[in-house]
């Protein structure tokens, strides 16, 4: 997982809101709670935009900290959308899990059990699969699973960017450097649905608080530009109903 792909746009997947030009970012926060992912609350409440967290189920439930910190994102529904990453994260062994697609799909109910979030919207441990109404990109590897979700109602949404961490577990590019790359990713339409993109970020990403104050810049930076609107995924077009 890394940098920015260069994919076209799903034509098939348009809305009024690209028909219009509005251009809509939707940060999202995966595999938490963990330590950064109350700074990430903290920063997007502070600056009043919303956001998608990407939850662990085993995580939620493995410590008070975890349940307090799930909460405080369910509690503040207006900001935030609270959305299944599994319950296990494959446990960082990827080939395993998507070559069990059967065991995979327990997992993500597992997960749905115990974070009870209020939609249908998924995203696989460890890779950019998506599947919505008229997007369907997914690897041969992981297409069993899309495939098992698909068939009970799931959306699945990956990214269109990735702020990269390094083995410290560092944001490696700059809040101006990636502001640069939203900016170009949208003139060049280079996201999955135009005018629409997504980034994906990770909670411990920001447990410093140097690290912290990069997102809060990075944030700042997109609503200084004055074109781009914040939604959460929950607004995205094409998603299957519940």
């Amino acid at each position: 997982m890394g940098g920015h792909p260069k994919i076209g746009i799903n034509k098939g997947s348009s809305h009024l809101s690209a028909d219009l030009g509005i251009k809509t970012i939707y940060l999202s926060f995966d595999d938490g709670p963990l330590t950064g992912t109350t700074n990430c609350i903290d920063i997007c409440t502070r600056e009043n935009v919303m956001a998608t967290f990407f939850e662990v189920g085993l995580h939620q439930t493995r410590s008070a900290f975890g349940k307090n910190t799930y909460q405080q994102i369910l509690n503040n529904g207006a900001l935030f959308a609270l959305a299944n990453h599994s319950y296990t994260h494959a446990s960082n062994n990827y080939m395993h899990f998507y070559h069990h697609p059967d065991s995979a799909l327990l997992d993500f109910l597992k997960a749905k059990a115990v974070l009870q979030p209020t939609n249908n919207i998924t995203r696989l441990p460890g890779n950019n699969a998506w599947n919505l109404n008229g997007i369907k990109r997914a690897s041969p590897l992981v297409l069993p699973l899309v495939n098992k979700l698909d068939s009970i109602g799931l959306n699945i949404i990956g990214w269109d960017l990735q702020w990269r961490f390094n083995k410290m577990g560092r944001p490696i590019q700059s809040p101006a450097n990636l502001a640069v790359i939203v900016d170009s990713l949208f003139e060049h339409h280079q996201t999955v649905t135009k005018n629409h993109l997504v980034i994906l970020m990770h909670d411990h990403m920001f447990r410093a608080p140097a690290d912290s104050l990069k997102l809060e810049k990075f944030i700042q930076l997109l609503k200084q530009r004055g074109r781009y609107r914040f939604q959460k995924l929950t607004q995205y077009p094409g998603l299957k109903s519940s």
